[in-house]
């Protein structure tokens, strides 16, 4: 464990330092990236430069930011004057609730749909839901998301077209097609993962002679076929949270939604280097923490990952 979190601090440290690099990669000097369009005046320049410690050395300045990104203060955007910090509280709740439904949706529908092409292999129902993972993997979120909009929304009216609703259930409501969208690559997926591990859990020798006794198949599946194939299902679920935090992005600008991708898009168009440098470390570090969890609750789930480890 705690070779795992000095890596995880170093990953994090290095992710830090180059997301605090993005002002200085950009064209021009960092003054007249913050300035923007703004006429640039001595005093305002001077402002500039004692505000984001531009006087100072590059990695002092770094130091600074990380000292205050550690006390959760990611500094003021540069357009606005807002706390980043503040900004990314008022749109966090609807990134959080839209990924979230979108996580259960891909990997609620995703795991029953791997296991049931497993079981039926090279039927039907097998080359029917391997089809359905080849359409979702090659549709783009934002594509997916028009067809959904204008189906459902415009055409049928059975769902909002904009807005994320208010209260729980009007939530759920509003974020139903937002969340479709968003989950369909993650559910293929999934189900591709899921149907190959347990291709191969069902051609083991236990799983025959746990069926030959007679017991159940259902009891044989979930008890046996499907813990011996939770570690790349697993591995699977990690992966589709990265894909739901970058997929954000793009749905939340079809669906009209105020969440993070929508902020980050703003701070790209208007070159809002401190907001951009606060959206991308907040979305790196739940990358990051995720993928540890994951890695932990590996050694819970399969015991010889961790004895594996004490003997290497």
């Amino acid at each position: 464990m705690g070779r795992r979190l000095a890596a995880l601090l170093g990953l994090l440290l290095v992710l830090s330092f180059a997301i605090f690099s993005l002002m200085y990669l950009a064209p021009g000097s960092p003054e007249q990236v913050l300035l923007g369009t703004r006429p640039a005046s001595p005093e305002l320049l001077a402002s500039l430069r004692h505000q984001f410690h531009l006087d100072v050395p590059f990695l002092e300045r770094y130091w600074l930011w990380l000292s205050d990104a550690v006390r959760f203060d990611l500094g003021s955007s540069a357009r606005s004057g807002r706390a980043v910090t503040s900004m990314i509280g008022d749109r966090i709740g609807v990134t959080a609730f839209l990924a979230g439904y979108a996580f259960v949706v891909a990997v609620g529908a995703g795991v029953p749909l791997g296991v049931l092409a497993a079981v039926r292999r090279r039927t039907g129902v097998d080359r029917g839901v391997v089809g359905l993972t080849v359409v979702g993997v090659s549709a783009p979120a934002f594509v997916t998301g028009v067809v959904l909009l204008y189906l459902f929304a415009v055409t049928l009216g059975w769902f909002p077209s904009y807005g994320p609703g208010s209260g729980v259930a009007d939530r759920f409501w509003h974020l139903t097609l937002p969340a479709l969208a968003l989950a369909l690559t993650a559910l293929a997926l999934v189900t591709k993962i899921t149907r190959t591990a347990m291709v191969g859990v069902l051609e083991q020798d236990y799983v025959g002679f746990a069926l030959a006794r007679g017991v159940p198949l259902r009891r044989v599946l979930v008890r046996h076929a499907l813990r011996n194939a939770l570690v790349p299902i697993m591995t699977a679920a990690g992966a589709v949270v990265t894909i739901l935090l970058t997929g954000t992005i793009l749905v939340e600008s079809t669906f009209s939604l105020p969440g993070l991708g929508g902020l980050l898009v703003d701070a790209v168009n208007d070159k809002d280097v401190p907001l951009l440098q606060g959206v991308v470390l907040l979305l790196a570090i739940v990358i990051v923490l995720v993928n540890l969890a994951i890695d932990i609750l590996y050694t819970r789930v399969d015991p010889r990952i961790a004895y594996g480890r004490s003997a290497a």
